[in-house]
């Protein structure tokens, strides 16, 4: 790729740039680790950029930043941490609703602790089905087939409810 075609795909990979931390917030848990994964991801995406035939760019970029994170995690880069990630206004967990905003911001602690007592795969599918990713989507995120998305969605929805369900009481 030349540097006059890498210019147009790195424009439109910072449209991106916001809901690429938000979920690399999401899956690190700290904003230093999200800060380094995002650009450890724009990195290989503009190297990569060859690989991308037009479609969803925010799919073919989710895809690398879990693939970067699985990477660096795999490797010991991407630490969890204990303590629970400040939860930024610009990231939010819902999108365009404002119902649905102002119950992010009344529960948005204990949504967050729920959120990261799922393993990877579970917290990964829910975090994509939470960005508007279609189950084929999906499928090709995760690259499996778009029956084990719908199934993995089901369990990860049902754990996560799980773990709200004494908020729900209260």
């Amino acid at each position: 790729m030349s540097a006059g075609d890498a210019e147009p795909l790195g424009r439109a990979l910072l449209g991106q740039a916001d809901a690429a931390y938000a979920y690399a917030l999401r899956l690190t848990r700290t904003p230093s680790d999200a800060d380094d994964l995002v650009q450890e991801s724009f990195a290989r995406a503009l190297a990569g950029g060859a690989s991308f035939r037009g479609g969803n760019l925010k799919a073919w970029l989710f895809r690398i930043v879990r693939n970067t994170y699985i990477d660096l995690h795999h490797r010991g880069a991407a630490r969890p941490q204990g303590d629970p990630p400040d939860v930024a206004d610009d990231a939010p967990l819902f999108r365009d609703d404002l119902e649905l905003d102002r119950l992010r911001r009344a529960v948005a602690e204990d949504i967050e602790a729920a959120l990261r007592e799922l393993s990877e795969d579970a917290r990964s599918i829910i975090l994509f089905d939470l960005e508007g990713f279609t189950e084929t989507e999906v499928a090709g995120l995760m690259e499996c087939a778009v029956g084990t998305v719908k199934s993995r969605l089901a369990r990860a929805r049902a754990l996560l409810r799980g773990k709200l369900k004494d908020y729900v009481r209260s």
